[in-house]
């Protein structure tokens, strides 16, 4: 009679067991939600087939990671405002312990230094038109920034060219998103380096989407290591034409299979090599390749993907295949790092820096746009002495890319000069008597002193003088000109 119920008893062990073993993610301490954007039936340019592959893909993928996956297919403005909305009421309602990924397949455009996800029924006649027929990409990141999650991550494959012929003078691919300028615990990762165009491919799926479906699956992986073997993927079918990109600001571990729940980052300069390539310099990277093979040492600066693993390389292999490309690579890394940093400080000085750079890139006509918005603000010493900082930190020293004349914070030949008389004369000290104290009178002195007349206020002269006055001011100061709060608060990550 026993040997039945012992049975069951082993059975349901076993099962249980089993159970545990192969499940892909132990998702009892952490919920997953994610939203999958695929925008693929544009309406006023081609259509893009693959970005709905990669949208069903991916929503196939984390599903069977644990997400709990919410699909939203060529999404108009309204509807793609709408679906993150609804996505971030999800993760605020799901607590604290919650990863919220976010993929985008679909065109991404930068317009003044700003990212814009393409909404299918975007039909822009100017630049000007993006900001009020786009979405902004910070505002997505700034909707789940602003709640408590575990991680929030990002994953956007769309660098793809312009389709719109109005917008000739838009910058290639997206701009860069430093998420350790915002608040801490994001991801984000771009199909491709920023400022350069991510290719279809000849599959159903883009190149880094078919990297991330295949690689993703991988039990155990860190997300930082995940990322990094894409990239190494995606360089390698497209012969290093496209090489992904990503920022971090992570927190704690996480892994598409396998237990990630609880798990946190080591802090910097403990060992942890996600952050501690960071902070490697040329000369640790010189280190590293010196004595490698050519080939071998191309995986490692790929997968490191950083200014002194390029440069490095540049240096040590001239002679390699692959070192124009690199080369290439790195200058765009550094023009886009010293774009960054104008639009950052948004000053006559940074962005007369940029120009004097890289004055025949694809940013200069934008930067000369955002130069004729500041320069009549008027600056005072302080600005003018952080010029040559600007300057210098914006200068590429790459030793391909020596620029032909010196980085200056003011450039004649790119706006005029507002020239202010200065007298070199310092002016005097005015020396003020201290008034004598007025004389008590004495006690038995009686002071009449005489009413005051009535107020019957300021002539009308003065009065509509005042009310002049008070216009132009608070009209000036309300609606002059100068860049929208929106656009000061760029909440960068």
């Amino acid at each position: 009679m026993r040997r039945p119920a012992l049975c069951n008893l082993l059975l349901a062990s076993s099962l249980l067991v089993l159970s545990q073993l192969i499940a892909p993610t132990d998702a009892s301490a952490e919920t997953r939600l994610a939203l999958v954007i695929g925008q693929s039936a544009y309406r006023t340019v081609p259509e893009l087939p693959n970005a709905a592959n990669d949208a069903k893909g991916m929503t196939e993928l984390l599903g069977n990671a644990g997400f709990n996956v919410t699909t939203a297919p060529n999404l108009a403005q309204n509807e793609m405002r709408q679906a993150i909305s609804d996505f971030a009421g999800k993760v605020s309602a799901s607590g604290a312990d919650t990863v919220a990924l976010v993929f985008y397949a679909g065109h991404g455009l930068q317009i003044d230094g700003e990212n814009y996800l393409v909404p299918v029924d975007l039909d822009p006649k100017r630049e000007a038109d993006i900001p009020l027929q786009g979405v902004r990409l910070n505002d997505l990141l700034n909707t789940l920034g602003a709640l408590p999650t575990r991680a929030r991550i990002f994953m956007l494959d769309a660098c793809r060219n312009n389709p719109f012929p109005a917008l000739n003078g838009a910058g290639h691919g997206l701009a860069i998103v430093d998420t350790k300028a915002g608040a801490p615990g994001s991801f984000i990762s771009y199909s491709t380096s920023p400022g350069a165009e991510a290719e279809d491919g000849a599959g159903i799926d883009s190149p880094y989407t078919t990297a991330a479906l295949t690689i993703a699956k991988q039990p155990n992986l860190p997300i930082e290591e995940v990322f990094k073997r894409i990239r190494v993927a995606v360089a390698q079918s497209t012969d290093g034409r496209q090489i992904p990109w990503e920022s971090s600001s992570l927190t704690a571990d996480f892994k598409f299979f396998g237990d990630s729940s609880g798990q946190q980052l080591s802090v910097p300069g403990a060992g942890s090599p996600a952050l501690a390539s960071a902070s490697r310099t040329v000369e640790d990277w010189r280190q590293e390749l010196r004595g490698k093979e050519p080939k071998v040492a191309y995986d490692l600066v790929i997968a490191d993907d950083s200014v002194p693993a390029y440069q490095a390389y540049v240096e040590l292999f001239a002679q390699a295949p692959a070192t124009p490309r690199l080369r290439t690579i790195l200058e765009r890394r550094r023009q886009m790092l010293a774009w960054e940093l104008a639009v950052a400080i948004n000053t006559r000085a940074s962005y007369e820096t940029y120009l004097t750079n890289w004055g025949s890139s694809d940013l200069a006509a934008t930067a000369r746009r955002l130069l004729l918005r500041v320069q009549n603000r008027n600056y005072g010493p302080t600005a003018a002495a952080a010029a040559v900082p600007v300057a210098v930190a914006m200068a590429p020293t790459c030793p391909c890319s020596t620029p032909s004349t010196p980085a200056t914070p003011i450039n004649p030949t790119v706006a005029p000069i507002i020239k202010k008389r200065v007298d070199d004369t310092p002016p005097k000290r005015k020396v003020v008597d201290t008034p004598p104290k007025p004389r008590r009178p004495p006690p038995d002195e009686v002071v009449y002193e005489r009413a005051p007349p009535p107020d019957r206020g300021p002539p009308p002269g003065a009065v509509m003088q005042g009310i002049g006055i008070g216009v132009g001011i608070g009209m000036g100061m309300g609606m002059g000109g100068g860049r929208s709060g929106g656009e000061y608060n760029r909440g960068r990550y």
